[in-house]
């Protein structure tokens, strides 16, 4: 199993929407980095999904439900789209202030590359992030 962050900025597509929905495609991905994570993302992956620019913090659990296909926003075929669904809210939302502050998360691909969608976490950081959102 893998582990990634996905962004969605909430007064677009908040966690609260995800979940009124049950599912949705993980579309709109325009940056070739971002894009290559999508393609990586195999079915049963998990990804944390975090509200930016309002927020700025991780507030659930998402899993990948269908791998990679034609992103259906865009008739390019080089774009991609991942089927996920929520899996568990977090009790507390954890802040980009926390996890920059905690330092076992100082090399996370959120704060490295801070404007990119669709990051790939390690599963240290994907379990320490689950641990303070989760309460465990």
């Amino acid at each position: 199993m893998q582990y990634w962050l996905i962004k969605s900025e909430p007064d677009v597509y908040s966690w609260e929407d995800f979940v009124r929905d049950g599912a949705t495609f993980w579309d709109g991905v325009r940056n070739y980095q971002a894009r290559n994570n999508l393609r990586l993302m195999k079915k049963g992956d998990k990804a944390l999904f975090y509200h930016s620019n309002i927020g700025k913090e991780i507030v659930g659990i998402a899993t990948v439900t269908r791998t990679a296909y034609q992103d259906p926003t865009s008739d390019d075929e080089q774009w991609v789209c991942v089927d996920v669904k929520p899996h568990k809210a977090f009790k507390q939302p954890v802040s980009l202030e926390t996890i920059k502050a905690t330092p076992a998360l100082q090399n996370i691909g959120l704060v490295r590359q801070s404007r990119l969608s669709v990051v790939a976490l390690t599963q240290e950081e994907y379990d320490v992030l689950c641990a303070m959102g989760l309460g465990k």
